[in-house]
């Protein structure tokens, strides 16, 4: 029992200290509205008509910051269907097999119905003996969570949760918000930040608030400007911040590249097809999570189909009934299948197949 405690006692004190970067983050933002709404507004600007407009834009800013960033922490990732979870006579059939090959057999027999394109660099189905599962195509074990996360992105100790598929729209828009909210406190804080140094200001406590408003804010800007532009660059790429790191591994190999779909349709993947929905933090991502549409490229008959080295036909042909049980939602799937009405030169035409979550690429 004694051991049992104390592992309850190290967790629960690992939870306590997870929760120090997001107070630390709403501590932070607390006093900026302190310093900003009551110090600079309403205690140093004289103009009525100034202080109203920065008070109004400030308060929508602000508002759509906070939803974004409470949505990004409370949302919980989403986990693989029960589909992907062995059941328990094949639990009891992997422990029985002490080879690595006849483990193998069985996964690829279970993953056969299942979408998943994916595997690892050795060209093994990606299998989680932490959670007994089939890994989905972009889902990965996280060590913090001590579970596997659809299309997981990153671990964020500043929001205390993982970013993936549920929550990665709502991470960047709060990344986006947040950069505007530092933005507009840079430039609106700018001119009585030189008053400060001129000895415009009143000599009050306003003047210390309004100085380290300045230094906070446009510091802050600095480095939520490179995060924000390097996850657009991810957005439009279609790629997560760990495919970005380690390339993943399809049938065919390597390919860093093989689930973009173009700019536009790899925005809409994340921030769906309603434009109304794309600036709110609501859920509008398409898809379920556990699927995703490939573009699956340089399929040369001369390359072998796996890190392995097998031959793509026979490969081919083995694993041709690998197709989901379910298709995409209907959302995904007109996404996919709709005539794009914008033109990129240096996007894949993308030709469906029989199976609706898997596309290659016709060369002309």
């Amino acid at each position: 029992m004694a051991p049992s405690g104390s592992r309850s006692i190290k967790k629960g004190c690992q939870r306590v200290l997870y929760w120090i970067p997001v107070l630390f983050i709403a501590l932070i933002v607390a006093w900026s509205y302190y310093a900003y709404v009551l110090q600079l507004c309403i205690e140093s600007i004289e103009d009525t008509g100034e202080k109203v407009i920065y008070l109004l834009v400030y308060h929508v800013i602000f508002i759509m910051f906070v939803w974004a960033y409470w949505q990004t922490i409370f949302t919980r990732p989403m986990n693989p269907l029960k589909e992907f979870h062995l059941s328990y006579s094949d639990k009891e059939l992997l422990e029985r097999e002490d080879r690595g090959e006849s483990q193998q057999e069985i996964l690829r027999r279970i993953a056969k119905d299942l979408p998943i394109y994916t595997r690892t660099n050795s060209g093994a189905i990606r299998f989680c003996d932490r959670c007994q599962l089939l890994k989905p195509d972009r889902c990965h074990h996280c060590s913090v969570c001590d579970k596997c996360i659809l299309k997981m992105d990153h671990h964020c100790p500043w929001v205390n949760n993982c970013v993936g598929f549920s929550n990665y729209k709502f991470f960047m828009l709060f990344l986006a918000y947040s950069l505007l909210y530092c933005l507009f406190i840079t430039a609106t804080d700018l001119q009585y930040f030189i008053k400060f140094w001129t000895n415009s200001l009143p000599d009050t406590q306003a003047k210390f608030h309004i100085l380290f408003l300045f230094f906070s804010a446009s510091m802050f800007s600095v480095s939520l400007a490179s995060l924000f532009i390097y996850h657009c660059w991810l957005v439009c790429k279609n790629r997560s911040t760990l495919e970005a790191v380690r390339s993943p591994v399809f049938r065919h190999g390597i390919d860093k590249n093989g689930f973009s779909l173009g700019c536009s349709k790899n925005f809409r993947q994340v921030f769906g097809d309603e434009l109304k929905y794309w600036p709110i933090p609501v859920f509008s991502s398409l898809g379920d999570g556990c699927s995703f549409p490939t573009c699956l490229v340089n399929l040369d008959p001369e390359q072998p189909s796996s890190p392995m080295g097998s031959n793509p036909a026979s490969k081919g042909a083995a694993e041709g009934r690998q197709f989901p049980t379910k298709p995409l939602r209907e959302s995904q799937s007109r996404l996919l299948t709709s005539t794009p009405s914008w033109t990129e030169s240096d996007s894949p035409l993308l030709l469906p197949s029989s199976n609706p979550s898997l596309y290659f690429l016709q060369k002309p």
